[in-house]
């Protein structure tokens, strides 16, 4: 989830309006509440700090390069409307309290295993999977 480091609060005003009509941004205090209400129990939980930053930085530099198409197939007013939005969300990312996080639930603590190892290993056999089928498909 996209959420907040901080202290419960609204979601930025002109996110709120013209990017994402009634979204919201949990803190993880509000989130972790409700967990806590809902009987699961939390069995991981990684922040991804300056993630997402990255991703956002590589969007606006993507939205720059297609300027002139954004413009012919929308207006200015829209190119500039996510121009600022990519680059509002960024310094949120890096210098506020933006964060991503990924939050595991489980019924009970047996459910899944002691260690993040299985993550990883279920990542790499995906990934040399899928460079073995590029691979098989070149040839």
């Amino acid at each position: 989830a996209i959420g907040d480091a901080g202290i419960p609060g609204a979601i930025n005003p002109f996110i709120r309006k013209h990017i994402f009509p009634g979204a919201d941004a949990p803190s993880l205090s509000e989130l972790f509440t409700s967990v806590e209400a809902s009987g699961l129990l939390t069995t991981d939980l990684e922040i991804l700090r300056l993630h997402y930053a990255e991703t956002l930085l590589r969007w606006r530099q993507r939205v720059a390069v297609h300027r002139s198409e954004i413009v012919d197939i929308y207006d200015e007013r829209f190119f500039r409307m996510w121009e600022f939005y990519l680059t509002l969300c960024e310094i949120g990312f890096r210098r506020r309290t933006n964060m991503v996080f990924q939050l595991q639930l489980a019924k009970t603590w047996d459910r899944v295993p002691i260690t993040r190892d299985y993550m990883f290993d279920a990542e790499r056999r995906l990934t040399n999977a899928a460079h073995g089928e590029a691979e098989t498909q070149r040839l």
